[in-house]
């Protein structure tokens, strides 16, 4: 009992008016508010609400299903014409490729023969096998010296970087030894005075 009447005593009247006054405001605020916003959106022509629904059912504007993972074509339907193209420009380059084997190819050795007997003369074959081989071989000669003058331009470079990394550190040896002698007179001449004071 004594709770509830040191609650009473602690309870002001400025805070319970204003309480009461916020209450009223919101309530005539909503209730005296424009009620078109609580109503029904309007709706097109003379038709009663919910007249006219969207039916999953029906057939809309839509890309047709192709098959596949999603059943759609996976290119916009804008660029059908595009899609179209590049299709057949992938047709036409199989097509060649495929003939081109099937030109060039030999799958038997009669085929080998007949290849032999339309094409150019053993002579001239001998001799463009042997410039093929000759440019080949002068190809790899050339590779060889390009790398191996390169290998020792790197090792100059490595023989050079080495030298002056090593003097360079000889440097710093000498440096630091003579700092560290330099300290440690330094920390001897500090022992000595403070043991004569």
């Amino acid at each position: 009992m004594k709770r509830v009447i040191a609650w009473l005593k602690n309870i002001r009247p400025a805070k319970v008016l204003t309480a009461f006054v916020a209450s009223m405001l919101l309530f005539l605020t909503q209730a005296c508010n424009n009620p078109g916003i609580a109503a029904q959106p309007p709706q097109p022509g003379a038709q009663s609400p919910n007249t006219e629904r969207y039916d999953p059912t029906k057939s809309y504007d839509l890309n047709s299903p192709k098959g596949g993972m999603n059943n759609f074509n996976d290119v916009d339907a804008r660029a059908e014409g595009d899609q179209q193209g590049a299709e057949l420009r992938g047709k036409a380059l199989r097509d060649n490729s495929q003939r081109n084997i099937n030109e060039k190819s030999i799958d038997s050795p009669g085929q080998y023969v007949e290849n032999y007997r339309q094409g150019t003369p053993f002579g001239q074959r001998v001799k463009n096998l042997g410039e093929d081989i000759g440019g080949s071989a002068s190809e790899v000669g050339e590779g060889v010296a390009k790398g191996t003058k390169r290998g020792i331009e790197n090792i100059k470079e490595n023989t050079q970087n080495a030298t002056e990394g090593l003097s360079k550190n000889a440097q710093r040896a000498g440096e630091d030894a003579k700092n560290n002698v330099q300290r440690s007179a330094e920390d001897a001449a500090d022992a000595v005075k403070g043991t004569f004071r």
